[in-house]
């Protein structure tokens, strides 16, 4: 195992050091890679390498940064000039270009060293459908790897790569990350282009993220995320998605009801989420249990329901005119896509809109939800006795997650007895990965396991969320509170959330009369107290028109917040010492329960 530790900061400070160089370390890295058993299926010479080697010479790692990073790359997604076979040799073919999200990491200074084994076609949740081999688990070989991404996800575990990609279009980013102790980013639909990867479900399909730690997904995700005016199914990442977020010390999160959580006879599974759980309480967090049925229910919809039929349509030139060069397990699962009418398609488009409806009334009720990433963890050869059960066992909690247009990320948690990884997930709305990464950050940090199968020990990070371009973070004191009267005039603005907190003790509270009551803060240096305010982080395109909407004596200026940070909030004019004193309250919601 490489010695060097790979993650994207420990790699920028060795190469601003001076102690490491880039070709030297992707040289041992691929002499490592050389002896992995079934993880990858292509890796680049000398000659491809030399390219993006030299590349480095006009960058810096203070300038670019995932300078000299290495990564891999699923075979489903295109390297300019190496094949790309979706575990089918048949179907292979070499791109002249590569994948969008590819060519975005590599401007920012990565290194790809090649392409890793799937699940064919990215059909799978168990990493042995491969005739390149079944993927071994990177802690006991005995074990399923995860799939479809699980080369993927076992190079990077086996230290051999800073990141990978994957793809997740029904768990593959996440299943992977949990059996090898690793974070999975299942981004939000389209916000990492697809233009370049195989389709497994082109209307589902997401490119995913793994990485040893959140923060360094976070750096790949930022670059990564980048809008593809190209790719039809690309989505425009909102300015409070783009930077890191800070978590609040008090938040609420929902699990499964009790006779929802399936672990599939695997006890030690169940006693490592109950774990988590309690671990999370003790972080802060406020559990609340949910019924789950309508994310349950989703999940079967996908290989049940006509979704599959995008399968077909993905492999048809295989499947119609060469089915032999599909292995048994993937042609028996992908034929049944030509038999759905276009009236079972619509009957179960408007099954999946009525159950989005009743999922979101759910995911508006807490911060973020949770549940297991995996219920059991097989071995190989329990996979191979019954290939297409177990599997489907893999997905309860993953293969509702795009259907329902949810953002999602894996994270490790703990150790099993046997020494195994657990892990969790959490997943909430679309284009809220920023506030899953930081949660997921939290709970690493809370844990401070060692990093994949290495040795390497986990280091907290800071990554700043001072400095974010294209939004601003405004604390708000009254009417716009959560719940107020005039938080629509946020909410409309895509403003989010971000924290609850107080004041500095530095502060007077007064009630401004008008067709809206609202509160006026003043700073003071008599009788001085703290106020209950909300953090909102609104793009800044929307900030112009939302200050015109501000009546005198109120206006927007800088607000000090108890840890004594300085952030933009409504302020007033002395005049506004007029109306009633109200700061016995110390909370607009208690001023306003009193009347």
């Amino acid at each position: 195992m490489n010695k060097t530790n790979l993650t994207i900061s420990e790699l920028n400070k060795a190469y601003s050091a001076g102690t490491l160089l880039p070709q030297k370390l992707i040289t041992d890295l691929i002499t490592q890679a050389k002896s992995q058993q079934a993880v990858w299926i292509y890796l680049l010479n000398d000659a491809e390498l030399k390219p993006y080697l030299d590349g480095l010479k006009t960058k810096s790692p203070q300038t670019h940064p995932l300078y000299g990073v290495p990564f891999a790359i699923k075979d489903n997604i295109d390297l300019a000039g190496v094949p790309t076979t979706a575990a089918c040799a048949e179907f292979s073919y070499t791109p002249e270009k590569s994948a969008f999200v590819v060519e975005k990491l590599i401007e920012a200074g990565a290194i790809p060293i090649g392409k890793t084994n799937l699940d064919q076609f990215a059909t799978g949740l168990v990493g042995t459908r491969s005739p390149y081999g079944e993927t071994p688990n990177s802690f006991n070989s005995d074990y399923i790897s995860g799939g479809s991404s699980s080369g993927s996800a076992v190079s990077l575990a086996l230290g051999t790569v800073s990141f990978s990609l994957g793809t997740d279009t029904a768990g593959s980013g996440r299943v992977p990350a949990c059996f090898n102790n690793l974070v999975g980013l299942k981004p939000s639909k389209g916000l990492l282009s697809t233009s370049g990867v195989v389709p497994a479900c082109r209307s589902l399909d997401c490119v995913s993220i793994f990485a040893l730690n959140a923060c360094d997904a976070n750096r790949v995700f930022q670059i990564a995320a980048t809008y593809d005016a190209d790719d039809s199914y690309s989505r425009q990442n909102p300015p409070a998605n783009q930077k890191p977020v800070v978590t609040k010390d008090k938040f609420s999160f929902a699990v499964p009801l009790p006779e929802q959580l399936a672990f599939f006879g695997d006890d030690a599974y169940q006693a490592e989420f109950e774990k988590a759980v309690a671990k999370l309480e003790a972080l802060g967090g406020e559990k609340q249990t949910l019924d789950f049925s309508p994310m349950l229910q989703a999940a079967k919809l996908l290989y049940e329901g006509p979704w599959v039929a995008e399968r077909y349509l993905a492999t048809q030139a295989i499947i119609e005119n060469q089915p032999q060069a599909m292995l048994d397990v993937t042609r028996t699962i992908i034929s049944s896509g030509n038999k759905p009418l276009a009236t079972d398609c619509f009957d179960a488009l408007y099954k999946l809109q009525a159950l989005k409806k009743q999922a979101d009334l759910m995911v508006e009720q807490v911060d973020f939800l949770l549940t297991p990433t995996a219920g059991k963890h097989y071995t190989r050869k329990e996979v191979r006795e019954n290939p297409i059960s177990f599997n489907s066992n893999l997905g309860y909690y993953t293969n509702f997650m795009n259907l329902l247009d949810f953002s999602a990320i894996a994270v490790p948690t703990s150790f099993t007895d046997q020494k195994m990884p657990f892990g969790v997930t959490l997943f909430s709305f679309a284009m809220q990965d920023q506030t899953l990464l930081a949660y997921a950050d939290k709970i690493m940090q809370q844990n401070k396991l060692t990093l994949g199968a290495t040795d390497w020990p986990f280091k907290t990070e800071n990554i700043n969320s001072d400095d974010n371009a294209g939004f601003i973070d405004m604390a708000v004191c009254g009417a716009h509170l959560s719940g107020m009267a005039l938080n629509w005039q946020l909410t409309e603005r895509e403003a989010v959330l971000i924290e609850k907190t107080t004041t500095a003790k530095a502060y007077q509270m007064y009630s401004v009369p008008g067709q809206v009551e609202r509160p006026a803060l003043i700073r003071s240096q008599a009788q001085t107290q703290s106020f209950e305010v909300e953090v909102w982080r609104m793009p800044t395109e929307y900030f112009a028109s939302f200050l015109q909407g501000i009546a005198q004596p109120l206006g927007i200026g800088k607000v000090e917040l108890a840890d004594g940070r300085f952030v933009s909030g409504f302020i007033a004019e002395s005049t506004a010492q007029s109306g009633e004193n109200i700061s016995e309250f110390g909370s607009w919601r208690k001023y306003m329960a009193s009347q």
